[in-house]
Parts: C-alpha cells; sequence; structure tokens
C-alpha cells in the first residue's frame, strides 16, 4: 500500500503541473492573437505553478535521500514524467513569445519605414 503523503505529493505535482500547462496554452493563444502583453502574464502564472509542483519533487527527493525509506510508485513516477514534460512545453512556449515578439518589432520598424519612405514621394 502506498503511503498516503507519497499519493498526496503526487496529486499536488499533477494539478500544479496541469494547472501550468493551462496556462501555458491560453500564453500561446495569446501569442496567436498578438496579445503578447497577456501571453508573458499568462507565462509567469504558469511559472508559478510549475516551480511549486517542482518544490513538492524536490522534497520527496530530499526525504527519500536523507534516509527516510522511499517506496516506488508508478502515480509518483507519472507525476514526475508530467512535471518533466510540461516543464519543456513551457521552455518552448518562452522561445517562441521571445522569438515571436521579435518578429512583430521587426515587422513594425519595417512598417514604420515603409510610411516614412511613402511620406515623402
Amino acid at each position: 500500500m502506498l503511503n498516503e503523503q507519497l499519493v498526496q505529493d503526487a496529486m499536488q505535482i499533477i494539478l500544479h503541473a496541469g494547472d501550468a500547462r493551462k496556462y501555458c496554452m491560453e500564453a500561446l493563444k495569446a501569442i496567436e492573437s498578438d496579445d503578447f502583453e497577456t501571453a508573458e502574464e499568462k507565462m509567469y502564472l504558469a511559472n508559478k505553478e510549475i516551480v511549486q509542483a517542482h518544490h513538492i519533487q524536490t522534497d520527496v527527493i530530499t526525504a527519500e535521500t536523507s534516509g527516510k525509506a522511499g517506496q516506488y510508485s508508478v502515480l509518483f513516477a507519472h507525476a514526475q514524467d508530467t512535471l518533466m514534460t510540461i516543464y519543456s512545453e513551457l521552455n518552448i512556449a518562452k522561445r517562441m513569445l521571445a522569438i515571436f515578439k521579435k518578429y512583430d518589432q521587426r515587422i513594425q520598424q519595417i512598417e514604420y519605414q515603409m510610411k516614412g519612405r511613402e511620406e515623402h514621394e
């Protein structure tokens, strides 16, 4: 039988990671709409959630390595897998946000230059 605390910790990791994924998807939708301010807010919230999940995981691993008897748990392994998968998604979304903001700036600069040329013609 699994340790009740380990089950609770695994479920908390899954819940926080799931919330992080939800915010990440909302950020990506905001990027699609060129709403970078909302995207940044959603990525901030996603990061807060993933950090909470990571702290729980670290606490469990630290307890086990400090001599408390650990027990293998498929549920905890699933929670760790979920955490790492969503962490990767967040990293990709962060890069996408930076890339799209950079492209948006470049497009605005080109449009500004074109407008200036049209006014001089």
